[in-house]
């Protein structure tokens, strides 16, 4: 594992210090922003399901499953992003409290929630993208996703969930959140659930999230090396993602220069 976070720091520094971070001045470029991220927010659920489908045990009649290490890791995974607690304390799963958050700010979550319900079904998932009203960068982020839980090779899939979904990004749109808070109000929801991702993913999903696929590769060479190229692409699909919403929130204040 320590082999892989090295060669992984590069592209996680790129991450660190995208001008992104920069660019959001108001609620505006926010908006942008999460009506892109939260495709990200959505699809990083189907990445946890899989792995619970492949690591526990969910067959009729049950049997025990063959790693009871890995089902536990992954069963206490689920259980923090699937039903937490909202700053009210009710029980939600960290997209839906995503969804509220940006509703609190005015993003209009209808189409988004229409697109996610729309991709039903996973054989046909690349094409049903295809067919959304989105952006082709988020579009491409998502095909990247789901090309990797339908190859099925769950020491891959546990790869882009551990690395390629690191929790970079609160620790860094904490405090641009909180300045334009300052203004308007709106934004407590959305900076209680990057707070939450601090201390749920730093303190316990992302050391349970490495041993997991410390198990699942075992010291195999083959799979340690597999499991740091696709990581690889993970952190790249972040920052294409990233390079696209910068470029949207560039472009929304040239044309408003121009009115």
């Amino acid at each position: 594992m320590n082999n892989i976070v090295q060669d992984l720091e590069p592209l996680k520094d790129k991450l660190r210090n995208h001008s992104l971070y920069n660019n959001i001045k108001d609620v505006e470029d926010l908006k942008i922003f999460s009506s892109a991220h939260v495709y990200a927010v959505w699809d990083f659920m189907s990445l946890l399901k899989f792995l619970q489908i492949k690591l526990t045990s969910t067959s009729l009649p049950w049997f025990p499953s063959k790693n009871t290490t890995t089902a536990k890791l992954i069963n206490e995974i689920v259980a923090g992003e699937e039903t937490d607690e909202d700053q009210n304390a009710n029980p939600m799963s960290h997209f839906e409290m995503y969804i509220d958050s940006i509703q609190e700010f005015g993003l209009n979550t209808d189409e988004i929630l229409n697109n996610i319900n729309s991709l039903n079904n996973l054989e046909s998932i690349e094409d049903d993208i295809d067919m959304l009203d989105i952006k082709e960068y988020v579009k491409n982020f998502l095909k990247f996703t789901f090309s990797v839980i339908k190859r099925g090779n769950v020491h891959e899939v546990a790869s882009v969930f551990t690395f390629g979904r690191e929790d970079l990004i609160p620790d860094m749109f904490i405090p641009l959140i909180e300045g334009i808070n300052a203004e308007n109000n709106d934004l407590n929801k959305l900076i209680y659930y990057f707070k939450r991702h601090i201390e749920v993913d730093g303190d316990m999903h992302g050391p349970m999230s490495m041993e997991m696929l410390s198990f699942l590769c075992n010291n195999d060479a083959k799979k340690i090396s597999e499991s740091s190229s696709i990581s690889k692409e993970a952190l790249l699909a972040r920052i294409s993602l990233w390079d696209g919403i910068e470029n949207e929130i560039k472009q929304r204040k040239n044309n408003y220069e121009k009115v």
